[in-house]
């Protein structure tokens, strides 16, 4: 790593990842939870490259290939769900979203 040591990658994919926990747990509107969700994941992919980077090998790129191909297959289908809700229940709000608790 050129400049910029291990620890500082490190403590940014920590803050991003947190930033996208309490996201998660502290916001109501579904479009923000899934965002919030994708932070988390960029989060461990920086974390991962880093990791990479400094052991100079490529492992932590694999993995990052293969969650950001899983993480646009969730897109996909998180999407295609929330869009779906929206249409039915005019609303993306979790807690009128109780379809599923009945």
């Amino acid at each position: 790593m050129s400049g910029v040591g291990l620890n500082a990658y490190l403590f940014v994919a920590g803050l991003l990842f947190a930033l996208g926990f309490f996201g998660v747990l502290l916001r109501r509107n579904t479009l923000v939870i899934y965002m919030c969700m994708e932070l988390m994941l960029n989060a461990v992919n920086l974390a991962l490259v880093a990791f990479s980077r400094y052991n100079q090998t490529m492992d932590g790129n694999l993995f990052v290939f293969f969650i950001i191909t899983v993480a646009a297959a969730e897109v996909a289908v998180g999407l295609a769900i929330i869009v779906a809700l929206y249409r039915k229940r005019r609303t993306v709000q979790v807690e009128e979203l109780n379809a599923l608790s009945n």
